[in-house]
């Protein structure tokens, strides 16, 4: 007789980063985004910060979870939500391959996390003409390294890039002392 093969579901640590989360009249405290987590369902909810970094963790697919967070957080807060959904691994290892001099006073050492690979390569594509002593950009697995001089990070040529409109719903940078946090 034969059985059906088993469906293994693990369980996994994920990291949701949510964009344009406490800034520009979006508010969404803190307390409130661990109970929504919560409510959703998921395990070891912690927030870092105050910039919409969540890690929790729960069992699912990466694209279903990521779906049933950005309505979630639609309906609870009224605002058009977008997350980057990382495992806690993905995150360990952007922090790790940061190619840049992370103790550089006078730089801002960020990752910028793509949830789509075709607007990565745009996005790489794009800085490959720029000034790499203003805005340095390196390559990563899965990210983009961005280390630009400190105050710079609105008013660089990629950073104007980055802010671009179409990539709202599939982008969002953290600073890499951010994701030391996350990562604990």
């Amino acid at each position: 007789m034969e059985t059906a093969p088993s469906t293994l579901v693990t369980m996994a640590e994920w990291v949701a980063l949510l964009r344009g989360v406490n800034v520009g009249g979006i508010t969404v405290r803190s307390v409130d985004l661990k109970a929504l987590f919560t409510d959703l369902g998921f395990t070891e909810v912690r927030t870092v910060l105050a910039s919409g970094n969540v890690v929790f963790s729960a069992e699912g697919d990466r694209a279903r979870l990521k779906s049933g967070i950005e309505t979630a957080l639609r309906e609870r807060f009224g605002y058009d939500a977008w997350i980057v959904l990382v495992s806690r691994e993905e995150v360990a290892a952007a922090v790790a391959g940061f190619p840049f001099d992370a103790s550089d006073p006078g730089r801002q050492p960020w990752v910028i996390f793509c949830s789509e690979e075709a607007v990565r390569r745009e996005l790489l594509d794009g800085a490959s003409d720029f000034d790499p002593l203003t805005d340095p950009v390196a390559e990563g697995d899965k990210v983009i390294y961005w280390n630009p001089v400190t105050g710079a990070t609105t008013s660089t040529t990629f950073a104007k890039l980055l802010a671009k409109p179409r990539y709202k719903a599939t982008t969002t940078n953290r600073n890499l002392r951010t994701l030391q946090k996350i990562i604990g």
